[in-house]
């Protein structure tokens, strides 16, 4: 658990350097200087991920690594084997037959539409959950999940799980950490790749290993120094996995956000990925 922060003191002394002794002795019954609270308010209140400009800056960006596109609508027909352990790979994160959430996308599109043509791939798709296997799928899954693309049921159903299991738990744990749209997309992208769990590879592992090395803003740290602690637990995660080791979308991209001090994620945006540059205009 991220320890209680001790640095509201700082706090209080950024504050009388910038207003003077008067507004160090408000002190509201939460503890925090008045200052300082009125600062995190501020940082909470700004545009963040959840405005539908920034969810679509993310998703492009994200797509620039996963499919090496910024049209990130044109995905949800994207499938094929990367050969990184996961089975098939498809849509607009990159759901994983061998992960679950492919079959929780499909599942779902099931339920909206029973007639659909890749109903009858669920019991594959079960089976082979936790697996690399084709069994069941092969030869026609990839050419019925390329079919139902073009219907707006299935859209959804893609749409639907990646918020629910990767958007929306990472910017709602960004929020809490204090964090702005940058921030939020850091963590968003990195949900994406690691998967939501707890061990050491995975979202949850990340966030601990930078919690031990510095303190997020809602602890009263840095958010510049808490969030390169987190890419760089990120970079230790990803090397240890070869088919992650080219770490190009932390160092040339998320790292070059971070470092010309753009938290609120605000285009204009360049950044390189893979070797290939991208571009979003304001």
């Amino acid at each position: 658990m991220p320890r209680k922060s001790a640095r509201w003191t700082i706090a209080a002394l950024a504050v009388l350097l910038a207003g003077g002794v008067s507004a160090l002795l408000t002190f509201p019954r939460d503890g925090h200087p008045s200052g300082a609270r009125a600062a995190l308010s501020a940082r909470a209140t700004a545009v963040d991920l959840n405005d539908p400009r920034e969810k679509d800056i993310a998703m492009q960006v994200v797509s620039s690594a996963e499919n090496s596109s910024l049209d990130w609508r044109a995905q949800y027909k994207y499938i094929e084997d990367i050969d990184d352990g996961r089975g098939y790979t498809g849509g607009v994160i990159g759901f994983c037959s061998g992960t679950g959430d492919m079959l929780k996308v499909v599942q779902a599109y099931t339920d909206a539409e029973p007639g659909n043509a890749l109903a009858k791939y669920l019991p594959a798709l079960r089976a082979v959950n936790g697996t690399d296997s084709h069994e069941g799928l092969d030869p026609g899954f990839p050419a019925a999940w390329r079919k139902a693309a073009a219907d707006p049921a299935f859209q959804r159903a893609q749409d639907d799980e990646r918020d629910s299991a990767y958007f929306d738990p990472a910017v709602r744990q960004a929020r809490s950490d204090g964090l702005r749209a940058l921030g939020q997309f850091i963590y968003y992208d990195a949900m994406v790749m690691h998967g939501p769990g707890d061990d050491a590879d995975s979202f949850g592992g990340i966030r601990a290993a930078a919690l031990a090395k510095a303190e997020p803003p809602a602890q009263g740290g840095s958010e510049v120094t808490y969030l390169n602690a987190f890419l760089d637990a990120r970079k230790v995660a990803m090397k240890r996995e070869e088919a992650h080791s080219d770490t190009s979308r932390v160092d040339t991209e998320q790292r070059v956000f971070l470092n010309n001090g753009n938290l609120d994620f605000t285009p204009p945006l360049a950044w390189k990925v893979y070797g290939d540059g991208y571009a979003i205009g304001a």
